[in-house]
């Protein structure tokens, strides 16, 4: 049997990956990614859930990165206009703690001024005397700063590039481990393990982009491309962990509270009925595949939270966590800083293309849920240089799937599709709007009533949307269904659960799986 051959292999299911593959299948060329668990199952669903310029980047001088950042909130927040929203982030300020305000203000200048903004307005000063702003927090607060940024469901991001990715030509392979590149005649042969027929089989590629974030390194040690003797990038791997809770304050509008350590906590309003607080961080060196919350992280997030607020945060009040690994760049070998020290830590990107070799292979070191668009971009520029009979960048201004509806205007659009389904519950009809855009026509069109769509198991659930998630965005899990393609593990009670793990086996067998 002939081994199947394809332009562009991307190793890695997360954002970048994601992104990697869509921008590569819209320029024509054959692609294929492989994943080894489901989409966005490592760090891309552990974020914090924003789409921002980094704001507390530029005290670390990293001006481009920011200005990047910024300019790259603008063009996602236009190409998936469902899935990202803009948000009001209060900084309350006090004379006897965090930064001076000379600081401050000179820091929310530059990221007002430091690229064009189009739909978010400038920063202010806010009274926090009173108010919907102030009323929950501390009393020594008293006056305070908003600015906008915006809010972004991290793993329907990943998700959408990869349908985006397919209806463009590209294979998405999940459940399929890369065990090892190697080259050959053709270019590269990339041995796969199949997860589930528990077999090895192999695949070829003209080219191979290694972007499987917190695993880069172990790809290429498995392969033999990565020696610590030689001037090759590394990664830091650096844990970050987030609590839920109930809902703490009202209002749309986040927190970002400065600590005594000098970091930021965000307190975020999250799934309606929650607030997200978050994130930690600190160095990690154990199973990337079990990443979990430790008993200090817990301590330091109701800490932080509560030394900013007249209502404290105990242990009891936590409802989820969850944690995810950052594969982020280390700059402490390139500008001297400690290898200890966080900061040694860029949130900026490495694109390593391997020398000596003879067909391309480039890794991706580093990155942020922001710029993943630009960094795939830049990927397939710097692969493509030279190589005629493909296409130029085309991304930043095409939607991504369920974002083409007129202007952009969400407001309209919910209104719009409240007309034509007037028998979906408000908040249900809100949810598939911000999830799916215009694509939940395809769920929807032609039901009259609830139940056209089929069994309800819970929290707006119902089998016609759990079909579409199976169907076209590789959902093959009750915790894929629940926690990465929705939010609903948060408001489904334990026995709704039980009855769709009950249920799943006859839903794959219904799609063919």
């Amino acid at each position: 049997m002939s081994t199947a051959h394809f332009d562009l292999c991307v190793i890695g299911g997360g954002i970048n990956g994601a992104g990697i593959a869509r921008d590569a299948a819209g320029r024509g060329l054959s692609v294929l990614l492989v994943e080894a668990k489901d989409l966005a199952q490592g760090t891309s669903s552990a974020s914090t859930k924003l789409i921002h310029g980094g704001l507390r980047y530029l005290e670390f001088l990293e001006f481009a990165l920011v200005r990047h950042s910024l300019q790259e909130r603008e063009r996602l927040l236009s190409i998936a206009p469902h899935l990202i929203s803009p948000m009001n982030f209060i900084l309350p300020y006090s004379v006897h703690r965090g930064r001076p305000l000379w600081m401050i203000r000179l820091g929310l200048f530059l990221y007002d001024h430091l690229a064009k903004r189009v739909r978010l307005p400038a920063s202010q000063q806010v009274s926090l005397v009173s108010g919907q702003y102030g009323t929950p927090l501390a009393d020594f607060y008293r006056k305070g700063f908003r600015y906008s940024d915006c809010w972004v469901d991290d793993s329907r991001l990943v998700v959408l590039n990869a349908l985006d990715a397919a209806e463009r030509g590209a294979q998405i392979w999940t459940h399929i481990r890369c065990v090892r590149i190697a080259s050959d005649k053709e270019g590269w042969r990339l041995s796969l393990w199949d997860e589930q027929a528990g077999r090895e089989f192999s695949v070829q590629a003209s080219m191979v982009v290694n972007a499987a974030g917190p695993w880069v390194q172990n790809i290429l040690e498995d392969s033999g491309f990565y020696s610590t003797s030689l001037p090759m990038p590394r990664v830091r791997h650096v844990k970050g962990s987030h609590l839920i809770v109930a809902r703490r304050f009202e209002g749309d509008h986040a927190y970002i509270l400065q600590q005594e350590d000098k970091r930021i906590v965000f307190a975020i309003p999250y799934e309606k009925d929650f607030t997200l607080i978050g994130t930690t961080e600190e160095a990690f060196d154990g199973d990337l595949y079990d990443v979990r919350i430790s008993d200090s992280e817990v301590d330091y997030l109701c800490g932080a939270y509560s030394q900013h607020f007249k209502k404290p945060l105990k242990r009891e009040d936590v409802l989820w966590s969850y944690s995810g690994v950052r594969p982020l760049f280390d700059v402490s070998h390139r500008d001297g800083r400690p290898a200890g020290d966080m900061r040694s830590a860029s949130r900026d990107y490495i694109l390593y293309r391997h020398p000596g070799v003879h067909a391309p292979l480039l890794s991706v070191f580093g990155g942020k849920l922001t710029t993943y668009r630009v960094l795939a971009e830049k990927v397939m520029d710097k692969l493509l240089l030279g190589r005629e009979g493909y296409g130029d960048a085309w991304s930043s201004e095409v939607a991504l799937p369920g974002g083409d509806f007129a202007g952009g205007h969400f407001r309209y659009f919910v209104k719009e599709q409240a007309r034509i389904y007037p028998w979906v519950a408000r908040d249900v009809l809100l949810r598939y709007a911000r999830s799916y855009g215009t694509r939940m026509e395809r769920f929807l069109d032609g039901a009259r009533s609830v139940e056209d769509l089929g069994r309800h198991y819970g929290a707006g659930l119902y089998q016609a949307e759990i079909l579409y998630m199976v169907r076209y965005e590789w959902a093959r899990s009750v915790e894929d269904v629940l926690w990465r393609r929705s939010k609903l593990g948060l408001h489904m009670s334990e026995a709704e659960v039980a009855a769709l793990e009950r249920a799943f086996p006859s839903i794959l067998r219904e799609v063919g799986l």
